[in-house]
């Protein structure tokens, strides 16, 4: 059945402000040539998307730079204003944007393990104002957070997972309540640090492949045939879960110890550095492990030989006598761990592409990318690339704020019989 005519400029509609997103500011001919109408339906629809304050002219284009055919309509950026959080145990990061994504402002808070819900809660949504007031926000049309933990696909809430602080659970109808009008939604961490790597960093060119973040604690995000995969309780990727050879005990329903955290969470990746020589991280976390990744790599390059001193965490100096050997035989170690995990995610769902995110994964780049796809090669039969995500920790945050861009452009780009 064909769409009716009002169908039909909706949609119309729609597709030329997708365009104008994603291509930035057009004239009245390129948005012609690149949707296929005719000419006067592309003027109509640049009256009805102005008329209703969704587009304006931000300039003009061509030689003479003048006439009606030189107009650049560009989108409102400020028709709305949207929030993106990472939430973190020791910690809230926010970023307050335009329509178009354009960071207008940003702050991170440190929280205290020993801050009550209360308090801690109260710290972070008052960040959220601060940061709206600064970007000149009246207020905020959609919310994004991104968090540890599984989020309940039935309800869109954090579920209780042992060892996170109590607040998380409670900052998003804190935010809703404080926010009234704005649209708060919770996603898992590492899945929206896939969904960045994937529009903006190393798996750009993927539709499917799987994102193992390598932080504070490991987790993964499966993305097959470009769709998020969340799993019947909104638990796939808890990787940090998985019984693996190399640890002492097996994990339980409550905690991860004895999984594949035990071997690739940055405590466990300190502890390895240690272990090989090298000096420990200033505290066991994802970006002071990242540093120790990022100088093993340094310092390891082609063995250890003719390099000078190399800085590790904390200002001391490893000597290119020490450096080298030591660096290598913790990053063939590393190597060898986060094969195992790999390796049982490749023998299941086959994605192709592995991507190592996180700041840890970040900061070991394609060296040991390199190593962990060696291994990968010796353990299955499977061809798999792994890549070296490119977002590190921003990843998080990111994701958070693309996934509030698009379900913003969602509401205010699709009139209300299409919703």
């Amino acid at each position: 059945m064909p769409a009716s005519p009002s169908t039909a400029r909706a949609l119309n509609d729609r597709l030329a402000l997708r365009l104008l997103q994603q291509e930035g500011p057009l004239t009245a001919g390129q948005l012609k040539q690149l949707t296929g109408l005719s000419r006067p339906t592309v003027a109509d629809l640049v009256d009805r998307l102005t008329d209703a304050g969704l587009i304006t002219v931000v300039g003009e284009s061509g030689e003479q730079r003048r006439g009606p055919n030189a107009r650049l309509y560009g989108i409102v950026a400020d028709r709305a204003h949207l929030a993106a959080l990472d939430v973190r145990t020791e910690g809230v990061f926010v970023l307050v944007a335009d329509l178009v994504g354009r960071v207008l402002a940003e702050a991170s808070v440190p929280i205290g393990g020993d801050a009550g819900t209360g308090p801690a809660v109260e710290q972070a949504v008052a960040a959220v104002e601060r940061t709206a007031k600064e970007a000149g926000a009246d207020r905020l049309h959609t919310v994004g957070i991104g968090a540890p933990g599984l989020v309940d696909p039935a309800t869109g809430d954090l579920r209780d997972s042992g060892g996170l602080p109590a607040w998380h659970r409670s900052l998003s109808a804190a935010l809703q309540e404080r926010l009234p009008g704005a649209r708060v939604t919770v996603e898992n961490e590492t899945n929206l640090a896939a969904l960045a790597e994937q529009r903006e960093g190393a798996a750009r060119d993927r539709d499917t492949f799987v994102l193992l973040w390598l932080g504070h604690g490991v987790g993964a995000a499966v993305v097959l045939d470009g769709t998020l995969r969340r799993g019947a309780s909104g638990g796939t990727g808890e990787i940090g879960f998985l019984p693996v050879p190399g640890t002492g005990s097996l994990p339980s329903a409550k905690d991860c110890d004895g999984g594949f955290h035990s071997l690739a969470g940055a405590a466990a990746i300190a502890s390895l550095a240690t272990s090989c020589g090298l000096p420990p991280p200033p505290h066991p976390d994802g970006p002071a492990t990242a540093e120790t990744v990022r100088a093993a790599v340094a310092a390891a390059g082609d063995g250890g030989a003719e390099r000078g001193p190399v800085e590790v965490p904390g200002g001391a100096e490893a000597s290119d006598t020490n450096a080298g050997p030591s660096a290598s035989r913790f990053l063939h170690a590393l190597a060898d761990r986060l094969a195992v995990g790999v390796a049982s995610v490749v023998a299941v769902l086959d994605p192709g592409c592995v991507v190592l995110g996180g700041e840890i994964g970040q900061a070991g780049g394609a060296a040991l990318a390199g190593l962990v796809e060696e291994r990968l090669r010796g353990m299955s039969p499977l061809r798999t690339e792994v890549r070296a995500g490119t977002l590190g920790g921003t990843a998080v945050l990111r994701g958070a704020l693309l996934t509030a861009r698009d379900r913003a452009q969602d509401d205010l780009f699709t009139p209300p019989g299409l919703h």
